[in-house]
């Protein structure tokens, strides 16, 4: 980009999926629609919606995009989307590259017919995969990983009877984190890799079946929640119900659900694998309080996912709790800043401190992590220049330490501030009073009895991984 800077703020997560079977041939775009805007948090890059008619020609109609889903959609946009199966997917690139043919679902026609899949994840082998389907004549549209998998179910349904089976074969040539809503012309089908890296649930409303990334997508199209799709488990509903294939699962003691949809990534009124998120937050800051207690006059949460964990500070501490924050709704955790001669600080433009709040005030700030630190110093400056006297951090996940493999957009080792540099010189870097870390072995509090990965603290990855940063192996712009 030569005369505008794209700046990125926070962690990105790959995206969001959702997907829709009226069973009674009703049109599934509106509701995609407002599931994919209750998912927007989970990518704001592009959208797109593809629908079919089981009762019809079984063409694919779609539409896809670069924004955001108000800025792709519309109430034109929508009435053409005509059909009673349907899928929708909010994207944040993690591999391949911030591109409109990037955007999902894919839609792939073939000698069996269609199919169209949307993806929430990484593949840690999709480079290698890549490389024997293009020496054996595959011509890729796009640079994301996804194509991988549906380039390999479509070779597969080649040989066998059903789409699950095509599922199922291709699914074990790959490695790594997923989510999938694949659409064949009459079946909508969720599958969730083995260790439940990466969520999906089921909804239903009358005769519809959903399938979603969060609950809250659920709840959001009016819908009652009716279960997890367990890791390793095929589900896929036709006219004659619903059909559940678990031969993928592995032993619940290996499962290994990304502990970071706990600590920032999913909305506070989701359940994830039976979890309130609202609850695991409130957990993490009472254990923060526990663990760094300190003399202060409030605690107070950056917004959105370090609210509810200095609630749980405050709470614990006893100390008042505040909104210190007035945040930008309208923007992204991507978005444009003018040329570099106009050096406004990009914190700036999402969040302003409340002066009046903070003022006289020894403050314990909460957030979800530090990644590289510049934007926690950032807010910190602000709140010192609006009077605060002292700023404590506490930081309701530990220290990162690994990069993700698995779609999570945790940097490599070089970009992480606390790989190379000790809390207490993390502290003095930012201009924090004090700073204090989630323990790592306080997470298991947040979800219970549930597997969970947090190999980007540890490095204990639940499957082996490459040696290089995989998202450095697809182009990307």
């Amino acid at each position: 980009m030569d005369q505008f800077e794209k700046v990125t703020t926070g962690l990105g997560e790959e995206c969001g999926i959702i997907g829709a079977y009226d069973m009674d041939g009703g049109d599934v775009a509106p509701s995609l629609y407002y599931g994919l805007f209750a998912l927007q948090h989970r990518g704001q890059e592009s959208c797109g919606i593809a629908v079919s008619d089981t009762y019809g020609s079984r063409k694919v109609h779609f539409k896809k995009g670069l924004g955001l889903v108000n800025d792709v959609f519309d109430e034109e946009t929508l009435s053409l989307l005509k059909g009673n199966l349907g899928v929708g997917h909010v994207r944040y690139s993690t591999t391949g590259g911030s591109r409109a043919e990037n955007a999902m679902p894919l839609v792939i026609n073939y000698v069996k017919g269609t199919l169209a899949i949307a993806h929430n994840g990484n593949l840690i082998n999709a480079a290698e995969l890549r490389h024997l389907l293009e020496y054996t004549g595959a011509i890729f549209q796009t640079t994301i990983d996804s194509e991988v998998i549906a380039y390999h179910i479509a070779r597969e349904r080649l040989n066998v009877e059903t789409a699950e089976e095509a599922i199922k074969n291709a699914l074990q040539k790959i490695n790594g984190a997923y989510a999938l809503v694949v659409n064949s012309p009459r079946k909508m089908i969720g599958v969730r890799d083995p260790f439940g890296l990466k969520p999906l649930c089921i909804g239903r409303k009358g005769n519809t079946w959903y399938l979603a990334s969060e609950s809250c997508a659920i709840a959001a199209i009016g819908a009652d929640f009716v279960r997890d799709v367990e890791p390793g488990e095929i589900v896929s509903f036709t006219k004659n119900g619903e059909f559940s294939d678990k031969s993928m699962q592995i032993p619940s003691e290996k499962q290994a659900r990304c502990i970071f949809e706990y600590i920032y990534f999913a909305r506070t009124d989701s359940y994830l694998d039976g979890v309130s998120v609202y609850d695991s937050r409130i957990i993490a800051g009472k254990a923060l309080a526990k663990s760094y207690p300190v003399e202060a006059d409030l605690v107070v949460g950056v917004p959105d996912s370090g609210i509810v964990a200095a609630k749980g500070y405050a709470e614990e501490s006893g100390i008042p709790f505040g909104m210190a924050f007035h945040k930008n709704s309208y923007v992204g955790r991507t978005f444009i800043k003018p040329q570099q001669s106009q050096r406004e600080s990009s914190v700036k433009i999402k969040l302003n401190v409340l002066a009046q709040v903070v003022k006289g005030k020894r403050i314990i700030m909460v957030d979800d992590s530090i990644v590289r630190g510049t934007t926690c110093a950032n807010i910190i400056r602000m709140l010192k220049k609006a009077g605060a006297l002292e700023v404590h951090v506490r930081i309701s996940s530990p220290p990162f330490l690994h990069p993700c493999y698995f779609g999570t957009d945790v940097p490599s080792d070089s970009q992480l501030i606390a790989h190379s540099h000790t809390p207490d010189q993390i502290c003095r870097m930012i201009g924090a009073d004090s700073l204090g870390y989630m323990e790592v072995e306080k997470l298991k509090d947040m979800v219970g009895d549930l597997g969970y990965c947090n190999a980007c603290f540890t490095g204990k990855y639940p499957m082996e991984v490459p040696d290089e940063d995989i998202s450095m192996l697809f182009e990307d712009c």
